[in-house]
């Protein structure tokens, strides 16, 4: 596999739509497409994900003989299915027949309550552990793998999966060779032994963007954080918080369904202790595993929760485990991916999924530790840095980033930017964390329009569920914010002395995007390529991430590209994605091959992949003048895969020399 591309699809682009791209796609380099969920949705729908007949192919879309013409078009196709959940819709048949609906999905029969997917009431978890369940709603995704169509398979929350590893180990004996999972990792945890190729790619999008984040600016910047929310506890403690919040409001259903299981009053606080979204003791299996064991005794649970999630000797401590996992998985999402990551904006690059904002970067030894282990068990893992799920994107998130080396400079424009608009604030609102967001964001993601700022915060206050929420919204506090933004796009003095910061943090969030796409592009794994990223895309939260794309302005700069043209700014990152992916077709045996770090210093990172490939990027200022020592065995010429120079290594060159007139370098032997 050369790279993957997700397509978003939806209204405006159906299958059609899709096959019609697919020569651009092969322009650009990628060999497999990879689309958001196709099977039949409720009519209308702008994701895919709320299925209500997993037997038939999206007609919205275009229905299957579309379908399997697009995947017959020339690029490969890697499918997002959604195991766990349908919608509760009466034009789902499985749910409208009251038989199938007490068969196929997760209900308490005691209360006719629908598990749900995370606090989503008109998603109801499916009972796919069923075999009958399994084969209804996967008999035509494993026909389409099996005859070819389908080259593998993208799976949504196996976390909410009663088994997991069961319904993973039964894909693989059914002929799927190719499975990614949808699978959060926390710092430290690993994937557990199933039958896939590796996750979606969250852990790497974390390590990539850590590595541009100067370590200098965490003290001057959380003092500046604390100055101004007065804010000084760490994010673990907000975490917990939150997660006890969801447990205590909205899970508090399925949180008295596992004190029916077992009588714990401190339930509540057990399934927002764990320290990962879930452990994986398996249904009649052999207990917990050393990982999950060692989760356990971190956790603050009682004995009786210990005792059944390690060894669960009954039905009944079975039944609870199961449930008890289930739980602790959507209490996570919605505690910290949900609530927590919109409460802590010390430095809003950090708030991402799969990342810690508590854990301020990376190392460059931590990051070639992480990509040699990944090398070992997945070496076709995706490598993300930007999803249909990600709170900012890579453009967005390397630009705040960014702040991080010019902390002095942001702390004096935050607090002149404070001064200026005091008028604009009321009493209460905005509250400095928000606020602060809103700065960040504007550097962000400018040049940037009132209107998907006001959306974006009136989400991010949502979720963070303070001054207001999506149960109870305060009319008259998401007022006032939104006032306040008018308010700055109305100041002339704002938005001038805005544009000129922005111009400043622009191209250091540039470079720091191209380090984390080369990164990308050639690290152990599989790229992935969300729609649009090819050029420089300032997109915030969904919805805002799945606006629609310009692909005739794709279509034409990569012709430029292709035909040889210098890069240019606009240009850059589609050079860099085109040229690399030229490279894995010319060099697959290279990128199958050993990762090798090169010592580069802590402003530089370079390694080689195989002995035909080298790659290196600043990772902080002053890093392009990092010296490379580049081992007897890769020394001798070279050339540049970016510029076209020849380069002759010898014991010692600097990331500079590597890059000749690009930010980045990449080196083909020979």
């Amino acid at each position: 596999m050369r790279a993957t591309y997700r397509l978003q699809l939806g209204p405006g682009l159906g299958f059609a739509e899709a096959r019609e791209l697919v020569p651009y796609l092969q322009g650009l380099g990628v060999s497999h497409l990879y689309l958001s969920p196709c099977l039949q949705a409720r009519p209308g729908s702008t994701h895919g994900y709320d299925v209500i007949d997993p037997r038939r192919i999206s007609a919205d879309l275009g229905g299957e003989a579309a379908f399997r013409a697009l995947a017959g078009a020339g690029l490969r196709v890697l499918l997002d299915i959604v195991p766990n959940h349908m919608a509760t819709d009466d034009a789902n048949p499985f749910w409208a027949d009251p038989a199938l609906r007490e068969r196929f999905f997760d209900i308490d029969p005691r209360t006719g309550r629908h598990r749900r997917f995370f606090s989503i009431d008109e998603l109801a978890g499916v009972r796919v552990e069923d075999p009958e369940v399994f084969e209804t709603t996967h008999a035509l995704v494993l026909r389409l793998v099996a005859e070819g169509v389908v080259d593998g398979l993208r799976i949504d929350h196996p976390d909410g999966l009663a088994d997991p590893g069961g319904y993973l180990r039964r894909l693989a004996e059914r002929g799927v060779e190719r499975i990614w999972v949808e699978k959060i990792l926390e710092p430290g945890e690993e994937l557990p032994d199933w039958p896939v190729e590796g996750t979606t790619g969250y852990e790497f999008m974390a390590d990539a963007a850590g590595l541009f984040i100067d370590p200098a600016g965490e003290e001057p910047l959380t003092r500046l954080y604390a100055a101004l929310t007065g804010e000084e506890r760490d994010f673990a403690e907000l975490a917990e918080e939150a997660k006890l919040d969801e447990a205590l409001t909205t899970f508090q259903p399925e949180v008295e369904r596992l004190r029916e299981i077992i009588d714990e009053p401190d339930m509540a606080e057990a399934v927002a202790s764990l320290p990962v979204y879930r452990t994986y003791v398996e249904p009649e299996g052999d207990g917990a595993d050393d990982q999950d064991v060692r989760v356990v005794e971190q956790a603050d649970l009682p004995e009786r929760v210990k005792e059944a999630l390690v060894d669960p000797s009954g039905a009944v401590e079975e039944a609870f485990a199961v449930r008890f996992q289930q739980t602790t998985g959507a209490i996570m999402a919605k505690g910290v991916e949900d609530t927590a990551l919109y409460r802590y904006s010390r430095l809003a690059a950090l708030n991402e999924v799969g990342s810690d904002p508590g854990r301020w970067g990376r190392s460059p030894e931590e990051v070639h530790q992480a990509h040699i282990a990944r090398h070992r068990r997945f070496p076709r893992c995706l490598l993300a840095t930007q999803t249909h799920d990600t709170k900012r994107s890579g453009d967005v998130r390397a630009r705040i980033g960014a702040l991080a080396g010019i902390p002095g400079e942001w702390r004096a424009r935050v607090l002149a930017w404070r001064a200026m608009n005091a008028p604009l604030r009321t009493a209460s609102a905005p509250n400095p964390d928000d606020e602060y967001l809103i700065y960040q964001t504007l550097v962000g993601a400018w040049p940037l329009e009132a209107a998907r700022l006001r959306d974006y915060m009136t989400k991010a206050m949502r979720e963070a569920k303070v001054d207001t929420g999506w149960g109870e919204p305060d009319d008259a506090y998401e007022g006032a914010v939104a006032a306040f933004i008018d308010g700055l796009y109305a100041s002339a003095a704002f938005v001038a002395d805005l544009e000129a910061f922005a111009d400043r943090v622009a191209p250091l969030g540039e470079a720091s995007a191209l380090g984390q796409t080369l990164l990308k592009l050639t690290s152990p794994g599989v790229p992935d390529i969300y729609q649009g990223d090819e050029l420089w895309d300032l997109a915030l939260v969904d919805p805002d991430n799945r606006r629609p794309v310009d692909w005739d302005l794709r279509v034409r700069l990569l012709a430029e590209v292709a035909g040889g043209a210098a890069p240019r700014r606009e240009t850059a990152k589609m050079f860099l994605i085109h040229r690399a992916l030229g490279l894995r077709a010319r060099r697959p045996e290279a990128f199958d091959g050993a990762y090798t770090p090169l010592g580069a210093g802590p402003r530089a990172f370079a390694y080689a992949r195989g002995d035909a490939v080298i790659a290196a990027t600043p990772v902080a200022e002053g890093g392009a003048a990092s010296p490379v020592a580049i081992p007897a065995e890769l020394r001798g010429a070279w050339r540049s895969v970016l510029t076209g120079d020849a380069v002759e290594l010898g014991e010692e060159a600097s990331v500079g020399r590597l890059a000749g007139a690009f930010p980045v370098a990449l080196l083909e032997r020979g």
